[in-house]
């Protein structure tokens, strides 16, 4: 009988990295999960090292502090992976993170839609899978993963059972890792049509191989129980709105109408597919367009709504875009603001990285004061339990969601 216990030599022959003497180790030891290449000695051998190589890290005086992967070509050139040095990534790594972070949603959710592993926080840097039932999709956006891809696939059908995992090669991260945007099928075969999801009362239609990231966009789901207890009797307008995520939740809670604005028609067809899945479609219209643009024409139209709620892409994706960022949500505020009847209800988001919260409340406010509307905030949303947040890394806190009564 052989045994899969690793040789001695495959765990000592790894290279050592060692963090330059002024690095903060301590924030290491206590769970932060990155170290920069400013903070890292790189020297001709760390350069040479393979994207997504497995390294023993080191302090600045050569003590142990964790197994990481290494990236020369990125920022962030090393990941925390294991604070044991002499870990093994191999399937029943994989199989302990991935049963840890099953066993948490099983316990919150009653069907198996979710998001199973959010990267960092749930010990899995820069690793993004979402299931669909009997189907998982997942994005490896770091290069350490993209080597590691089998036994994580092994590992994931395992422990779910699925019949069906797709690797979706579309993170923007992917390419800082020196990764290519190739996808592919790692088990079974893709479905013919798209998976629908029940959520808050509305059927979404997830499509897991050709839609946007993994097809769906669970993060929002508190936020889409929010706005659907605003919307009893209520006319309802949701700029950015993908595959129906906020007007399909909302007329699920009552609305008597509601109109989804987005750039494109593939995502507002599957949106129309929801509203008629779910018996809603009477009550349902999609308008296609650039949404700034949309906003400005239904102002000019003199179209007002009860609830408006915008969901855009993330404007401020790192540090370099903030300034622009922040202009771009104040311009959707104050767009929204001018739609919105009075004592109605403006909803406004970012998924941003660089834009905190205080940040993006900033940023709304003066939008909502140039629409020359006065606003009472009454709610802050985050991202639900499935994407639970590292409390040592900020960037894992990434969702807002502000409700206001104008």
């Amino acid at each position: 009988m052989t045994s899969s216990a690793p040789h001695p030599a495959q765990v000592f022959d790894r290279p050592t990295v060692r963090l330059k003497p002024k690095a903060n180790a301590r924030g290491l030891r206590r769970g932060f999960p990155w170290v920069y290449d400013s903070d890292l000695v790189t020297d001709r051998r760390t350069r040479a090292l393979l994207p997504g190589s497995l390294a023993l890290l080191e302090d600045g005086e050569r003590a142990p502090l964790g197994l990481v992967t290494v990236n020369p070509q990125s920022k962030i050139i090393c990941r925390m992976l294991d604070t044991d040095p002499n870990a093994q990534i191999d399937v029943a790594w994989f199989i302990a993170r991935i049963a840890a972070a099953q066993d948490m949603r099983a316990r919150i959710y009653d069907a198996p839609f979710y998001r199973l592993i959010h990267a960092e926080a749930d010990g899995l840097p820069g690793v993004v899978i979402d299931r669909f039932g009997d189907t998982c999709v997942v994005q490896p956006n770091a290069a350490w993963a993209e080597l590691h891809i089998e036994p994580l696939a092994e590992a994931l059908a395992q422990v779910t059972g699925c019949a069906t995992i797709l690797k979706n090669a579309s993170g923007r991260a992917r390419g800082l890792e020196g990764l290519d945007d190739v996808s592919s099928m790692l088990r079974g075969q893709a479905p013919y049509a798209p998976v629908p999801v029940v959520m808050n009362g509305a059927t979404y239609m997830a499509d897991v191989t050709g839609g946007q990231k993994t097809g769906l966009f669970y993060d929002q789901r508190p936020n889409h129980a929010f706005a659907a207890r605003l919307a009893g009797g209520a006319r309802v307008l949701d700029v950015f709105s993908h595959v129906g995520g906020f007007a399909l939740a909302m007329l699920a809670g009552g609305a008597v109408s509601a109109l989804s604005v987005d750039g494109s028609a593939p995502a507002l067809d599957l949106a129309m597919r929801g509203a008629q899945a779910g018996g809603m479609a009477d009550r349902f219209a999609t308008r296609q367009g650039d949404a700034f643009e949309v906003m400005t024409a239904l102002a000019g139209e003199g179209a007002q709504f009860d609830v408006v709620v915008c969901d855009p892409p993330a404007f401020a994706p790192n540090k370099p875009a903030l300034q622009a960022g922040l202009r771009a949500y104040e311009r959707v505020a104050r767009l929204a603001a001018q739609l919105v009847a009075p004592g109605g209800y403006l909803g406004l988001c970012s998924c941003s990285h660089a834009a905190d919260l205080a940040a993006f409340r900033e940023a709304s406010a003066r939008g909502i004061g140039r629409a020359g509307r006065t606003a009472r905030m009454i709610h802050t949303g985050f991202a639900g339990p499935d994407h639970p947040q590292l409390p040592q890394l900020a960037e894992s806190g990434y969702l807002k969601a502000v409700f206001y009564r104008l």
